[in-house]
Parts: structure tokens; sequence; C-alpha cells
């Protein structure tokens, strides 16, 4: 065991572990996309550094009920790269944005074999630690979406709900006080004088 000061370049080391920041990955947890269509898989991020021409994005696809996962996109300085050998050959385009810190590509002609989980990772140097984020797609049958998404339904519930309680403790409140100022009244000019009113 050490005692006495830290030696310099274990205070500069440990400094420099305190600057790098991490990217953040936003992506929906799940979506679910008509069989034959084409699906837009999207991917968006924070980073407190610069787009530089260095950042990249890579997508990889896990099959369901697979333990491994195919890498199968890759995009840096402009460039897109997809991959030759696999489930999505000419199916994928680059539909994303770096300066927009957007990093989303859409896929043709969805098919029931492309149910899986889609990652998408993002770096941009020295912002390189990274939580991918994923998407859990769904394959179903063309006209078997709802019309409305659960998410949409649940929100207007939400946003009802809200929106009728606070207009409740609105009213309670007015009333309340209505019956308050009633009760300091007297009709009595010594009494609501004393009173100061």
């Amino acid at each position: 065991m050490l005692l006495g000061p830290r030696h310099p370049t274990v205070s500069v080391c440990d400094n420099y572990l305190f600057q790098v920041s991490a990217v953040e990955v936003n992506t929906p947890e799940e979506m679910f996309v008509e069989n034959g269509t084409d699906a837009k898989l999207p991917c968006t991020f924070t980073s407190v550094e610069v787009i530089s021409s260095a950042a990249s994005v890579s997508w990889s696809f896990q099959p369901e009920g697979a333990a491994t996962r195919i890498s199968f996109f890759y995009y840096s300085n402009g460039k897109s790269y997809p991959g030759k050998d696999i489930p999505f050959k000419d199916r994928i385009t680059w539909a994303g944005d770096l300066n927009k810190k957007d990093a989303s590509i859409t896929i043709s002609n969805m098919q029931f074999r492309d149910n899986g989980t889609y990652i998408c990772d993002v770096k941009n140097p020295p912002d390189i630690v990274v939580k991918p984020g994923e998407i859990r797609v769904r394959v179903v049958e063309k006209d078997s979406l709802p019309a409305f998404p659960i998410a949409t339904v649940a929100g207007i519930a939400i946003g009802t709900v809200t929106g009728l309680s606070s207009l409740i403790s609105i009213v309670v409140c007015l009333v309340i006080r209505k019956n308050n100022s009633k009760k300091r009244y007297s009709g009595d000019p010594d009494i609501d004088a004393r009173l100061g009113m």
C-alpha cells in the first residue's frame, strides 16, 4: 500500500478517464411492420462532441431465437457500406443525417424472416462509450396493424385523465374558496369592520 502523494502520471490518467463522455443512442423499443412494406428504423443520438468525419454508425441484426448478431450495415464519412452476403442484400438505404444526429436506415420489402432485434451503434470520437439502441421488430400480415398504435391510445387516455383531474381540482378549489368567503361575511357592519371587510 502506497502512502503519500500520487504519482503525476496516474493523476493525468485519472483526469483523462473522467473526460471521456458517452454517446446516448435512442431507438423505440418495439416496432410493428407490415409484410412487404418498407420500414424506417429510427435511431437518433446525442453527443457533446462536434460531429466529425470520424463519426460512424453500424447496424446489426439478431434474428428471433438466434444467439448471434449479424453486422449488415456501416456508415462513415458520408458513405454507406451495406453487407453483401446478408438477408437484407440490396434492401438497405441510409435514411439518416449525422449532422442532425440521426442514424436511421430504411429496409425495403420487409419479410417475416426479418423478425428480430436490430441494433444501432454510433461512435463519435472521442465519444466512444456507447450503449447501443435496440429495436425489436415484428413483421405482421398486411392490414393487421391497429388503426391507432397502442402508445397513441395510451397517450390520449393519460392526457384525458390528467386534464379532467386538473379541471376537477380547479372547480373544487373555487367552490371551497367561495364557501369560505361567504362564512366571513356576517351582514353586521360592526363585525365586518372588525374583520376588515
